[in-house]
């Protein structure tokens, strides 16, 4: 079946039914405009959250980013003496 036309028999299935809901008067807000109007909300809805969920996870790679950097800068001058003298040991000790 095609999907145009599955989609348009669903459509004009929701019609109907809010049309028979409308003459008991139960509401008159069941319509496929109304539908549309709901699935476009929800889907803006998704992406804000999606986009939240990106940047604070982007805030926090970041942040993590920041502490290596700090932690690379300030251990270097303290292993560097320390890589420098494991380096002289083996240089002597392969003699």
């Amino acid at each position: 079946m095609n999907t145009q036309k599955l989609i348009n028999t669903a459509l004009n299935g929701l019609d109907s039914i809010g049309y028979r809901l409308d003459q008991y008067g139960i509401t008159g807000k069941l319509n496929r405009h109304n539908l549309a109007a709901f699935i476009m909300l929800e889907q803006k809805h998704l992406e804000g959250e999606w986009d939240s969920i990106q940047a604070k996870f982007d805030r926090r790679r970041s942040q993590f980013d920041g502490l290596l950097t700090a932690i690379e800068t300030r251990t270097d001058p303290l292993i560097k003496p320390l890589i420098s003298r494991v380096n002289q040991f083996r240089g002597v000790a392969g003699h």
